[in-house]
């Protein structure tokens, strides 16, 4: 695993840069539509949809950037995968919220072809690593908690197969004990903010919330070394400013953008 390399590219960030001003760049780029590889300079690290790009323009990338991770639902699947036909028949329930299906890990295909993916992302793509999603999915309050010993089986199982390969769980705080020892990060949403999906309306966190996740983070980072990726969602420049005065306190590298994540962000 990458987590001293991660550290490092921090703290280098810092020191390199100063902490962010409020009319920089994200430290971290989330986007998964399509985009010019070219146009992509000087991200820690790069999340995307591998779909979208051919292994050249994976090198493009990594040479321009620090790190460059594919995307990766270990918890549920979309209609519009290219492996959803092969699992449809798996799947457990439905996120609404998300029009997704719920993966069963201890399902044989559904776990197979999940590693397939990752061989994909590192020899065919030449990908960094992943960007892990729905890791939350096997947490306390989510949907499928019982299928953890699942999740922990997969996630050794691809250390020992791809040792170099950089890991950046999402969520999933609340399970970090079990899997911190497999990821080399782990990125946190809407810590400072809080996205209303009934009336699709960006906004702050209240400030007591806003504080006990920050704390928990704290905890997270201090207990098992790991480094903490902060994503927030804004659709203004107005509020992506209230954003920053709230983390810029912290070192955490950070990603501002709007919550569908199809286009690099632009704020007015």
């Amino acid at each position: 695993m990458q987590r001293i390399n991660l550290m490092m590219m921090v703290l280098s960030l810092l020191c390199g840069f100063g902490v962010k001003a409020q009319d920089q760049k994200n430290d971290v780029l989330f986007c998964y539509g399509d985009f010019y590889p070219e146009q992509i300079k000087d991200y820690s690290i790069v999340v995307l949809e591998g779909i979208h790009f051919s292994k050249k323009d994976i090198e493009v990338l990594k040479q321009q950037n620090k790190t460059v991770l594919g995307y990766i639902s270990l918890g549920e699947v979309n209609k519009d995968a290219a492996y959803y036909d092969s699992l449809k028949d798996f799947t457990l329930g439905k996120n609404e919220i998300w029009d997704s299906y719920i993966l069963d890990l201890e399902n044989e295909p559904t776990y197979d072809q999940l590693l397939d993916l990752f061989e994909e992302a590192m020899i065919t793509k030449g990908l960094d690593g992943l960007f892990l999603d729905n890791v939350d999915n096997y947490g306390p309050y989510g949907p499928t908690p019982e299928k953890k010993p699942a999740l922990l089986k997969f996630l050794a199982e691809v250390n020992t197969t791809y040792p170099e390969m950089f890991l950046l769980q999402n969520a999933g705080v609340f399970i970090a004990e079990d899997t911190h020892q497999y990821v080399d990060a782990v990125a946190i949403e809407s810590v400072a903010t809080n996205y209303n999906f009934n009336t699709n309306n960006y906004r702050l966190r209240n400030k007591k919330e806003f504080e006990e996740q920050v704390n928990h983070l704290k905890e997270i980072e201090k207990n098992y070394n790991l480094p903490i990726i902060l994503i927030e969602y804004a659709d203004t420049q107005r509020l992506r400013t209230k954003v920053l005065d709230r983390i810029k306190p912290f070192s955490w590298p950070y990603f501002i953008g709007q919550i569908e994540l199809q286009k690099i962000p632009k704020f007015k």
